[in-house]
């Protein structure tokens, strides 16, 4: 293992916040020949507005108009990475729908980009970029250095989520009794309150009792909503 990729570990493994584990990131980014480099956080709920993280040092000026250009939701590089998890180079076809994007990246130095999606076990995905003005991603230079950047992706989307999905996402440290995990799970198969009871040899009122005590762990609307949350977040 390299001294660079030990360190990494190590970063990802200890308390590190996440700005400095990214500036780690960053340093053996510029090492690979990266000027930028960014990463993206998404957590799997909610589903209509899921909460996200983004870290990166590119130019302030590119950072506010992709924010206020709301580019994220077109942005092709993270519509793949929802879908795949395949590594991305950037290519004039991947952006043909979007060529304001493009061409606005470009003018700010992004020109050379590779992404590669990660995702894990609780269903967290995230994406590591790196990106640079000037030379092509040639294949040999992927072929050289594509493992490392695979590597460096997933060590960064390890410590990342270890430093971020606590404070993106509370409800992962709900601590729910296994009658409660139980009553759940029929209520995601849809049974009612009723049913539950039947299949669970308790009276109504337990089996809602049970459900309550769940959703307001979770800090759902209702109790379906609470089903849904635990079994998305690994937690059934």
């Amino acid at each position: 293992m390299k001294a660079w990729q030990e360190e990494l570990l190590q970063g990802s493994i200890s308390a590190l916040s996440e700005q400095e584990l990214f500036n780690r990131v960053a340093r053996i980014a510029r090492d690979l020949g990266f000027d930028y480099c960014a990463y993206g956080l998404r957590a799997p709920y909610p589903f209509s507005q899921p909460r996200t993280v983004m870290i990166n040092n590119y130019p302030d000026h590119w950072q506010a108009r992709y924010r206020d250009r709301g580019y994220l939701a077109v942005d092709p590089t993270v519509q793949h990475a929802l879908r795949s998890l395949q590594p991305l180079v950037w290519s004039d076809s991947l952006f043909a729908r979007t060529p304001e994007l493009w061409e606005e990246a470009r003018a700010a130095g992004l020109a050379f980009g590779w992404a590669q999606p990660c995702r894990d076990a609780t269903g967290v995905s995230g994406m590591l970029t790196l990106a640079r003005s000037a030379e092509a991603l040639h294949a040999t230079e992927l072929a050289d250095k594509q493992m490392e950047m695979i590597w460096l992706a997933q060590s960064a989307h390890v410590g990342m989520a270890r430093s971020v999905v606590p404070r993106l996402l509370p409800e992962m440290r709900a601590k729910l009794s296994a009658r409660e995990i139980e009553m759940l799970r029929w209520t995601a198969e849809g049974k009612t309150s009723s049913e539950i009871a039947d299949l669970a040899n308790i009276s109504k009122r337990t089996a809602d009792f049970h459900l309550n005590n769940a959703t307001a762990k979770l800090n759902a609307a209702n109790k379906t909503a609470a089903a849904i949350m635990a079994a998305v977040l690994g937690l059934l």
